[in-house]
């Protein structure tokens, strides 16, 4: 069974905190991850079983106000994307690359999810927030047509389309750009060797 995840994006880091200590004292999740993120917004992710994400997810609603920025609710998760949460990266595996850039992690979440369930492709990298100013990418790959389709069903189920920065298909990514991706997104860690 796919697990459900949550994810409120808060403009305050105390509201932010006063929701998820509400969030966690409504109902049992499994995991919560909760902290600062560039530049001074506060995220709380909860994930876990249905009935008890979706309590939890509400009690962070009602306490956000006007400092919520974004949300996500995710009833059943794409496997790929809790995997990405926790850090992991992907190779390029097929012949293009799609990417999803938001203004906000919630946004990148839920166009990664819906991507992925949209079409046969492969997430390669989920980037939220931290040294990004804040805002979020996802990266897939697969046949040119496939990364078309993700792309595209990501994008149309935006909960807000101008969260949106930019939408991007690149067929026969370059050899030398696909070293540096599978390498290293962050141009510092790339220039300093992996020191970065």
């Amino acid at each position: 069974m796919q697990p459900a995840i949550a994810l409120l994006e808060f403009a305050s880091i105390a509201i932010g905190m006063r929701a998820g200590d509400a969030m966690v004292k409504r109902a049992p999740v499994e995991v919560t991850y909760a902290g600062t993120v560039h530049p001074g917004k506060y995220l709380v992710l909860v994930g876990g079983d249905v009935a008890c994400v979706e309590e939890s997810f509400a009690a962070g609603l009602a306490l956000a106000g006007d400092t919520l920025i974004d949300k996500i609710y995710l009833p059943s998760a794409h496997p790929e994307v809790v995997r990405y949460l926790r850090g992991m990266r992907g190779r390029v595996t097929g012949e293009a690359l799609g990417i999803i850039e938001t203004t906000t992690v919630a946004a990148t979440l839920g166009a990664a999810d819906r991507g992925l369930k949209g079409a046969e492709v492969d997430l390669v990298e989920l980037k939220l927030a931290d040294r990004l100013g804040g805002k979020a990418y996802c990266i897939f790959s697969g046949t040119v047509a496939d990364v078309e389709a993700a792309v595209e069903t990501g994008v149309d189920h935006l909960d807000d389309p101008s969260t949106l920065i930019a939408q991007v298909v690149i067929p026969d990514f370059h050899d030398e750009m696909l070293a540096n991706l599978e390498a290293a997104t962050e141009f510092s860690s790339r220039i300093s060797g992996g020191r970065g």
